[in-house]
């Protein structure tokens, strides 16, 4: 089961350090709290594999988040899951789209299935989603470039995503600033990095609004 409300920021720190990081440079709690909300959501996706040795079995659990998705969206989560009743709450208050959490999921039952890392559903649209937390609709293609950034650096393909540096920060001039936190864990290109040194990389790129 999912974490209770008042994990859930510990839940994401635990399975997503680089983006818990990235969220502690949103100003607003509220705003805060929705963006981990939505990271949580990745982090529950992100874990099946590790507890199903099947890939038939971890596309069962996937498709019943799937199925739970239609609550979320119609704000009729199931009771007592305090994740989905978090998240309807997030869907609610910032308008998100279901496509971005649909393709989210397809993209995993494709991994588990062998398929190659689908880049945006992966790491384009949630950073996406992410961005319209904090800043609302309309800002979309101003992160493509950085969501795929982050998601060549996670895949291994570090210089691929240095190459992409250039046209990721001049897409980013039109981003507000309020919305940067979303977007900053894109600036760390090296998984294994010491927290402290990511902590300052996310100090400079949140100074300069650049990955």
């Amino acid at each position: 089961m999912p974490a209770s409300p008042v994990d859930l920021d510990a839940q994401v720190r635990a399975a997503d350090p680089d983006r818990w990081l990235s969220s502690r440079f949103v100003a607003y709690e509220s705003l805060r709290a929705d963006l981990i909300t939505l990271y949580a959501f990745e982090a529950e996706l992100m874990v099946i594999p590790t507890r199903v040795t099947q890939p038939l079995l971890a596309e069962m659990r996937y498709r019943w988040w799937a199925d739970q998705l239609e609550g979320v969206f119609s704000n009729a989560p199931p009771i007592g899951h305090p994740l989905l009743e978090a998240l309807s709450g997030v869907v609610r208050r910032h308008a998100l789209e279901r496509a971005i959490l649909d393709a989210l999921i397809e993209a995993h039952i494709g991994r588990v299935h062998g398929k190659a890392h689908d880049l945006d559903a992966f790491y384009v649209g949630p950073m996406q989603a992410g961005v319209r937390v904090l800043a609302g609709p309309g800002h979309e293609a101003a992160v493509v470039e950085a969501g795929r950034m982050r998601g060549l650096s996670q895949t291994g393909r570090a210089d691929e995503a240095r190459a992409l540096r250039g046209a990721a920060n001049a897409a980013l001039k039109a981003l507000p600033t309020v919305a940067f936190p979303a977007v900053a864990h894109a600036s760390l290109l090296d998984p294994a990095a010491p927290e402290p040194l990511k902590r300052l990389k996310l100090v400079w790129a949140s100074l300069t609004g650049r990955v």
